[in-house]
């Protein structure tokens, strides 16, 4: 009999609903050839760490790939649809979560959260104090917005309605930006924001999107914040801006090398902050994703069509393998 299969451990909330549907394994590491290894004869993946494409040959149990949230990056597409795997994801459920983190680096490297607490810590209250003579408001200012899904949106209404800030925004379609913000082309949103945030997928299209020339564009005193891929900024050209002063500071959360190593050059700057992929993560959004991903699993199980179908290409192939 096939088995239920996760790439790591699932809120307490979601393994009870998938306990109650099936036998749950969770693989004893993330890494592709454990996951090639330990996968092997399962009937559904969860998935929450990059899924190789030999994932999907020679699987003839497996009937979907579901996304422990949005982002579809770490599931080969092409491989699943032409296994007749179906795919779907959990989208929207950890948008405002990511779109709070935002604002809390934002802020933290506005009022120089990190060279403040540790100067109070190491040289006493006055000069923890000092740090305020360089710090700065939030309001007043012009947030640019990569990218308008789920999280944008949520960016946005914090943005406008919570700190009433001016909303410039660029997206794929012109007609997602909301009332209320500005559509701009990327290069002149570069020019423009004073908080640019990137939360866009991750695409052929997107990868390097944040390079050279368009941080050459950015304000002296702007703030780079990346909730969305770590190759959507090209690494290269950011360190060098923050080494040369050019930018005020940036809040990284995505790496092209996830792990990052320690002794990766971000480490290294006071005004960068470094968070490993946690935006999207805390209590209340781990048992959101797990319980959605696990009501995706029981609707499969079930003979039924995810609600989330993300290659409804693959339907037809996938009846001819698991016919109801």
């Amino acid at each position: 009999m096939s088995f239920i299969f996760s790439t790591h451990p699932l809120h307490s909330a979601a393994e009870a609903m998938l306990k109650s549907a099936g036998e749950l394994r969770v693989a004893s590491a993330s890494d592709g050839k454990t996951l090639l290894r330990e996968g092997r004869g399962a009937g559904i993946v969860i998935v929450r760490a990059p899924i190789p494409p030999a994932f999907f040959d020679d699987a003839p149990a497996l009937r979907a790939a579901i996304r422990h949230g949005a982002g579809l990056d770490m599931v080969p597409m092409d491989a699943a649809t032409r296994a007749g795997v179906l795919v779907a994801n959990v989208p929207a459920v950890n948008a405002s979560t990511v779109a709070e983190h935002v604002f809390l680096v934002t802020l933290a490297l506005l009022r120089r959260f990190r060279v403040m607490d540790r100067e109070l810590r190491q040289g006493g209250w006055a000069t923890g104090r000092s740090q305020s003579d360089k710090a700065g408001d939030l309001g007043g200012r012009t947030i640019g917005i990569v990218g308008m899904g789920n999280v944008g949106q949520a960016i946005f209404r914090i943005a406008k309605f919570g700190f009433n800030l001016e909303v410039v925004a660029t997206s794929r379609l012109a007609e997602s930006v909301p009332d209320g913000a500005r559509f701009l082309p990327m290069d002149d949103l570069v020019a423009t924001a004073d908080i640019l945030v990137l939360c866009c997928p991750l695409t052929p299209e997107t990868t390097d999107l944040l390079n050279d020339r368009r941080i050459g564009r950015m304000k002296r005193d702007s703030i780079l914040v990346n909730v969305s891929r770590g190759p959507v900024i090209e690494d290269a050209a950011l360190i060098e801006a923050l080494r040369e002063g050019r930018i005020r500071g940036a809040a990284l959360d995505v790496f092209a090398t996830q792990p990052l190593p320690l002794d990766h050059p971000y480490f290294s700057f006071d005004n960068v902050i470094i968070t490993p992929h946690i935006a999207g993560l805390t209590q209340e959004s781990m048992m959101r994703m797990g319980t959605g991903a696990a009501s995706e699993v029981v609707r499969v199980l079930k003979g039924e069509l995810p609600v989330n179908l993300r290659n409804p290409e693959a339907v037809e192939h996938y009846r001819r393998r698991f016919p109801v």
